[in-house]
């Protein structure tokens, strides 16, 4: 679903991209932060299998309400193809979006424990193995997602007027969502359900708030110094629980630099999605849609998982070289920065090919003669010699509201602009005959935007593949949006008389098509038809995102797959949820980065903020590989053993212990009166 979901804000919603990214990654940081209501109700109350199940259902609903709030028929009175009340489809949105976000919520820190609890103490390597499966089988789901959902969001349906069929590309996940949740609980006698152990996370958060409230109120050198802050909680609470409270604060911290990494990944899904639509997606036989680019990372990740995981680590491993998880991501976030100056430099080819707008002062215009002979005439001084039937080439700026056109024949005309706009103007010899506004941005989704000119001396009508209808003499038409490819327009005149017209399409263009006075139904009509191109299509080839995704992809395959069971790893028993809850909060953190840094930042050009992003990424590898030399790796189940066995006398000695330390300020008290 998050595979088309900035292009439905972007071109359903009319949003701008920057809105469009903003709610993308709010979106995207709500469901990781939901994860730690999941972690508590798993550990504490319903179990990982009853939580996935429940919260499945919510999961399921939203994206019923998500296909439901992308249907266009539902508001539209007028039946051409705009909501009357878009308000309307955006609160639907946001209470879909919400639920999808509660519902993963719960699901992503218990599926991954889950499939974690199938396993012995003593089957280290099989539990290794299944978080590599489990990873690919994630990425198989994202690959066919990938591939299936922006083909059915290209598709054209509606009751009353055709367009993008974002209902079906939220329809199908939500169909298969429930067919999902199905098989899982076919397969419930299945698995190894380990019963709930208490509100973990609750009893987590009173050891520490005691720990620190006793360390504040007994910070007289009255009393020992302790070997850690949380030793400050014997006196009231196990050694069991301090120490597994130890492990888990001990990775907590390590989490602290990790959403940086995040912060870059999930902008394949936002601002990687919009660079393509400005890019040619032409890969012979067929094309590839801007959103379905992001199928690179899941083929990717399919391929490099097994490679990585039974070549690249024995062959470190053989060469004597102790590539520790850390270690593995450290590499991981410098791949990512790596994958974002690439990004950056694809940016700055993009940049160079697209057309320069007017600004807000300025206005545009571009002369297109309706003459069979050439045209000579001045625009404020500055003269222009056009042939038969054809423009003045590149747009003309204008620093005013008026431009003053000197003719031939001494006649003079001044031509209303609208700053920040652009416009083509119509002229003879003799006269100006009319004008029109252009396209003042790139044509969406890599579609071209095409519109006929009719100098021929009556009415014509145009359609096919959209129909655009009459087109008076002098006159306009409107824009078609057509996909790239071959597009033929049928010309119809008032005696019924018929002419095809084909052109071959690539990605982002604008063409404005002239009917010249010499066009004729008799003849090969469409070979005097000329084209103008307005706004050039798009150069830069979508094959030169690969290699951004090939070293974003490197950097998940040795960063995402080791954080997953460097977790586990290292997560007390009765924790295993909380911890990946805590990983997964990580990811939220990233998206609200980018958040700040988009909003904060503000910068002009795309590029620069790419390279921000980058720059930012190293610094913080740096601080981890810091944080990481000087880790030392645990064993939860050796830790936890070693404290298991708690006799009655030592449990007694606690509660006199606490007695004394709640007396002892008293005391204290008196003896320095």
């Amino acid at each position: 679903m998050r595979a088309v979901l900035v292009l439905y804000f972007r071109y359903f919603l009319r949003w701008d991209d920057d809105l469009a990214t903003t709610i993308y990654h709010t979106f995207v940081a709500l469901c990781y932060l939901t994860p730690i209501l999941g972690a508590i109700v798993a550990d504490s109350w319903l179990g990982k299998f009853k939580t996935i199940v429940y919260l499945s259902i919510v999961y399921t609903i939203g994206q019923v309400v998500m296909a439901v709030s992308a249907i266009h028929d539902i508001t539209d009175s007028n039946h051409d193809g705009t909501p009357d009340d878009m308000t309307f489809h955006v609160a639907l949105s946001m209470v879909g979006l919400f639920l999808i976000a509660v519902g993963t919520g719960g699901i992503k820190p218990c599926v991954a424990a889950f499939g974690g609890d199938q396993f012995e103490d003593h089957q280290e390597k099989q539990r290794s193995t299944f978080f590599s499966i489990f990873y690919l089988s994630i990425n198989a789901g994202s690959l066919l997602s990938t591939l299936i959902t922006p083909i059915l969001r290209a598709q054209e349906c509606g009751i009353n007027s055709q367009q993008k069929c974002y209902p079906l590309a939220f329809g199908v996940p939500a169909a298969l969502m429930a067919v999902a949740l199905v098989v899982f609980i076919a397969g419930s006698g299945m698995y190894t359900k380990a019963a709930p152990k208490g509100n973990i996370m609750l009893e987590v958060c009173k050891c520490i708030g005691f720990a620190i409230k006793n360390r504040f109120v007994h910070r007289s050198s009255a009393y020992p110094k302790r070997e850690h802050w949380m030793d400050w909680a014997n006196e009231k609470y196990d050694k069991l629980l301090i120490a597994q409270v130890k492990m888990v604060l001990k990775v907590l911290f390590l989490y602290i630099p990790l959403p940086m990494f995040w912060a870059l990944f999930d902008q394949q899904g936002s601002r990687w999605t919009l660079q393509a639509t400005t890019m040619d997606g032409s890969f012979g036989a067929f094309n590839v849609q801007p959103d379905q680019m992001q199928i690179v990372n899941p083929i990717l990740i399919l391929v490099m998982v097994p490679i990585v995981d039974s070549m690249v680590y024995p062959l470190i491993k053989k060469c004597g070289l102790n590539f520790t998880p850390l270690k593995r991501m450290t590499v991981g976030m410098f791949m990512a920065g790596l994958a974002f100056v690439a990004a950056a430099l694809v940016q700055i080819q993009i940049d160079q090919t697209l057309p320069k707008f007017p600004s807000s002062s300025q206005a545009q215009v571009k002369f297109l003669n309706m003459e069979n002979s050439p045209l000579s005439f001045t625009v404020d001084k500055t003269p222009f010699d056009l042939a038969a039937f054809q423009s003045s080439g590149n747009y003309f700026t204008v620093n005013a509201d008026t431009a003053v056109v000197a003719l031939g024949n001494g006649k003079e005309f001044s031509i209303q602009l609208t700053k920040g706009n652009r416009q083509t103007v119509l002229l003879n010899s003799t006269a100006v005959l009319g004008s029109d506004a252009d396209l003042n941005t790139k044509p969406e989704q890599g579609n071209n935007d095409i519109r006929f000119v009719n100098g021929f001396g009556t009415v014509l009508n145009i359609s096919s593949p959209t129909n655009l209808g009459a087109v008076a003499p002098e006159g306009f038409s409107d824009y078609a949006s057509v996909p790239q490819g071959t597009a033929t327009f049928t010309i119809l005149n008032e005696a019924g008389k018929t002419c095809d017209y084909t052109m071959t399409l690539g990605f982002g263009s604008s063409y404005t098509l002239l009917i010249p006075s010499t066009f004729s139904f008799e003849t090969d009509c469409s070979s005097t038809i000329q084209q103008i191109e307005d706004i050039k299509p798009n150069t830069i080839h979508m094959a030169w995102q690969i290699p951004q995704y090939f070293l974003m992809t490197s950097g998940e395959v040795v960063f995402s797959v080791t954080g997953l069971e460097f977790s586990y790893s290292q997560a007390p028993s009765n924790m295993k949820s909380v911890l990946q809850a805590g990983w997964l909060l990580t990811v939220a953190v990233g998206n609200i980065i980018v958040l700040i840094v988009a909003e904060a930042g503000q910068l002009p050009e795309q590029w620069a903020e790419y390279v921000l992003f980058a720059s930012l990424l190293v610094c913080v590898c740096i601080i981890f590989s810091i944080m990481a030399y000087f880790y030392t790796y645990i064993d939860p189940a050796e830790i936890e053993a070693k404290f298991a066995e708690q006799n009655p006398e030592e449990k007694e000695e606690k509660k006199k212990n606490e007695l004394e330390m709640s007396e002892k300020p008293e005391q204290l008290k008196q003896t320095k009166i």
